[in-house]
């Protein structure tokens, strides 16, 4: 009888320390975000979010829906990451008079900054990632 009772305090001690362990690599192993666009305002409303994670993979979500997440091929993943290359963040840009302006929101290395006119390192970045936008993101 007390042999039963050794083995089942090991067995559970095995389960508890694996589920443990399963756990803590699931909080350690977050998503590394490479660069994040958000879209903003207008008249129609506009509020549409691009986050590439550093493993190829996006999350998309807008007003109107669900988010959705897909990875990029390889193909898309090596354009991003040239225009990537040439983008310089900058300061924000004041919110000019009048109320149908989109503000564009981009993140990246750690810089943040918003923007209501695209300059011209921002470009190549904005709409590859619009193009993803598009391609990708379904209602469901």
């Amino acid at each position: 009888m007390r042999m039963w009772r050794i083995a089942l305090l090991a067995a559970l001690v095995l389960v508890l320390g694996a589920s443990m362990t399963s756990s803590a690599q699931a909080v350690t192993t977050q998503k590394k975000v490479l660069v994040q666009l958000r879209e903003q305002g207008g008249f129609a409303g506009l509020d549409d979010r691009v986050t590439v994670y550093t493993d190829g993979c996006v999350r998309l979500s807008r007003r109107t829906g669900p988010a959705v997440a897909r990875c990029l091929t390889g193909g898309e993943m090596r354009g991003l990451r040239a225009d990537l290359r040439h983008l310089r963040v900058g300061r924000s840009e004041a919110r000019p008079p009048g109320a149908d302006f989109i503000k564009y929101t981009l993140a990246y290395r750690g810089h943040r900054a918003d923007r209501y006119t695209l300059p011209g390192t921002w470009t190549a970045v904005v709409r590859r990632l619009e193009r993803i936008l598009q391609k990708y993101w379904t209602p469901s």
